[in-house]
């Protein structure tokens, strides 16, 4: 029972995770509602109830009674931060470039090529890859690191769900994947 406790953070992780993979359907919403509420469906899939739901999923994770399981030495936590401060560059920077889209994606979006887009065509999720695990670097504990390697699953999954919607939504799309990368910059 103890052990059904513990890992009772998996219910709104997951469901927070499937709501807020709702930006991947805003060209489908659009099509069946309409523009407007189509949106208004995604707003309130993702912001209002997926993202909360899973950042209270992972603040459970955070604070279960869980073993370590490996004990962090003094550069682990640092590396843990670093990870962390890393990552949260391009998901501030990508949020600021991109507006309201990230909040309200729409039909009429435009295609973003410039900054951090020149690079990659997945800035935000890339640093909250790197946060998920900065964070399970820094508690180890089995419970965060199940909730660090589904949130990072979860990204590469909703990306590539994002991608078939962007297709739809931006006509340039199918080229710029061809010539962007999606996570990891290319170097030289």
């Amino acid at each position: 029972m103890e052990r059904v406790k513990t890992y009772a953070f998996l219910i709104p992780l997951l469901l927070g995770f499937a709501l807020g993979g709702a930006s991947a359907f805003t060209a489908a919403f659009s099509r069946r509602w309409g523009e407007r509420r189509g949106q208004m469906a995604t707003m309130i899939l993702r912001n209002a109830l997926g993202i909360p739901l899973w950042i209270f999923g992972y603040i459970l994770a955070w604070r279960a009674p869980a073993p370590f399981l490996f004990a962090p030495g003094r550069a682990v936590p640092a590396l843990g931060w670093l990870l962390i401060a890393v990552g949260a560059v391009p998901v501030i920077w990508g949020h600021l470039r991109l507006g309201l889209r990230t909040h309200m994606p729409s039909m009429q979006d435009t295609l973003v090529r410039s900054g951090l887009y020149a690079r990659l065509r997945h800035p935000i999720y890339a640093g909250g890859i790197l946060i998920f695990g900065g964070l399970g670097v820094l508690r180890p504990a089995s419970t965060v690191l199940v909730a660090s390697a589904l949130g990072i699953g979860w990204a590469v999954v909703q990306a590539r769900l994002e991608e078939l919607d962007l297709v739809q939504r931006l006509p340039d799309y199918r080229e710029y994947m061809r010539q962007v990368p999606r996570f990891f910059p290319r170097l030289g």
